[in-house]
């Protein structure tokens, strides 16, 4: 009999980045500076410390590192509901930290929308794009009020691949039959093993295709100065060319952001941290194992593919 074993509840921790940085000031100029200047910059903190309580606002700062299958936004979401349930709209402003080279289509589609829900509130949103926002990542940061890109960071990539490998030969020269059974017309357009038919890579293409239009026209919406047409070609920008297409509206990195608004701000950072379960630790050894193994079985593999003539191509979904 197999059980499940649930995860461990999500531990959220706040830190208040006013706090760190100005610690952290103060211990260089303790070390490096005169008594005089010392007290000067005590000083400075409390007068910027009283005009923070004096304006009360709040600058909540997320952070998303996107991978293939955008697995972040589980935590994306409870931080989202946290600030919706807490945070005042029209005094309160929300900063996401985005890395993402883009993944699976329904990933991040349910990322952005977890954005989608800080607008729809009412709330500011700035997109600090330090290294990469890429397809699924570029869907995320156009949808924030303002997005702020590093010079150097990619942009863009408005497009949508898909890669699938075919068998099939390799399976008729060894004489394998494959069979599919399937009831509706399009259930399976193209298949890894089986022959695929000119009607079921039409149809297959016309998916893709169809996507490529949904991504333009949620483009669109939330960013109406860019140029789509001009942008969608799966095409990505640095920094500075962004900025001429309109992609993003301000060349800086994240940390210069929000330093800018430490001294009327009080900045809180948000992260969301899961506990692993006993079976997640041993999960993580077993595959420490593994991967001294896996290269081993991976050359033997590409051994026997190469004496048939053949090659291995790694499968994709639809990814944006």
């Amino acid at each position: 009999m197999l059980f499940h074993t649930p995860k461990l509840p999500a531990e959220i921790r706040i830190s208040h980045l006013n706090a760190r940085v100005n610690e952290q000031r103060k211990k260089i100029a303790q070390t490096t500076a005169s008594k005089f200047e010392f007290l000067q910059l005590t000083q400075q903190l409390s007068k910027e410390a009283r005009l923070r309580k004096k304006n009360n606002k709040k600058v909540y700062v997320l952070d998303f590192k996107g991978d293939t299958a955008a697995s972040a936004v589980e935590s994306l979401r409870e931080e989202i509901t946290l600030i919706l349930a807490t945070a005042k709209v029209g005094r309160d402003r929300v900063v996401l930290r985005l890395e993402s080279p883009g993944g699976m289509v329904h990933g991040y589609g349910l990322a952005a929308a977890q954005l989608v829900r800080l607008r729809d509130a009412g709330f500011n949103l700035t997109i600090c794009v330090d290294k990469v926002a890429a397809s699924g990542g570029y869907m995320m940061a156009c949808i924030a009020n303002e997005i702020v890109s590093a010079p150097f960071a990619v942009v863009g990539s408005i497009g949508v691949v898909a890669q699938v490998p075919n068998f099939n030969r390799l399976l008729k020269e060894h004489h394998v039959d494959f069979e599919l059974y399937t009831a509706g017309q399009f259930k399976r357009t193209v298949t890894m093993f089986g022959e695929n038919t000119a009607e079921g890579k039409a149809k297959f293409e016309e998916e893709l295709q169809q996507t490529h239009e949904l991504f333009k026209h949620f483009v669109e919406k939330y960013r109406p100065q860019l140029n789509v047409e001009k942008v969608a070609t799966g095409e990505h920008w640095y920094g500075k060319d962004a900025l001429e297409l309109n992609l993003v509206d301000k060349l800086q990195t994240s940390d210069e952001y929000l330093l800018s608004l430490l001294a009327q701000h009080d900045v809180y950072v948000i992260d969301t941290r899961r506990k692993p379960t006993l079976g997640e630790k041993l999960g993580f050894q077993a595959a420490q194992i593994a991967d001294g193994l896996v290269p081993a079985v991976m050359n033997k593999i590409m051994e026997t593919l190469a004496s048939s003539n053949s090659s291995l191509v790694q499968m994709r979904d639809p990814k944006l």
